[in-house]
């Protein structure tokens, strides 16, 4: 496997990681809500699932770069900014949402994490733009 390839590999699992990851947590925070879940239990799973997703994106961001830096990718290329606007956007909301969530009730954070599962579904369709 050459190095590109690899860059690739980790780019594509670490895609999956985040996009799969918020789509799963946002269909099981309600249903373990419904079943009675304590609150400390759905922090446990959101600090799990933030160590997680944020490692994913920190490898995104990692052979991202490193595919640029190979000579796949040009930063001037028109799709590849929307793409890594996208990215920022995404990764901002996160950051966001992570540091206010207890500030929030459950239906605006809902509102945040949809969003940031809708910003990650866009890059997915930016990336099939490239």
């Amino acid at each position: 496997m050459s190095l590109l390839e690899f860059l690739k590999f980790i780019h594509l699992l670490s895609a999956s990681v985040w996009t799969g990851g918020l789509i799963t947590l946002s269909l099981l925070v309600p249903v373990m809500r419904r079943a009675g879940a304590s609150v400390e239990l759905l922090r446990a799973t959101a600090r799990q699932f933030a160590r997680m997703t944020w490692t994913a994106l920190t490898l995104l961001v990692v052979t991202g770069v490193g595919q640029v830096h190979i000579g796949i990718w040009d930063y001037s290329f028109p799709p590849l900014q929307f793409k890594l606007a996208l990215v920022a956007l995404a990764a901002g909301l996160a950051g966001f949402h992570q540091l206010t969530a207890r500030r929030f009730g459950p239906a605006v954070r809902g509102i945040f994490q949809g969003s940031i599962g809708l910003a990650s579904i866009a890059v997915f369709a930016a990336a099939v733009l490239l």
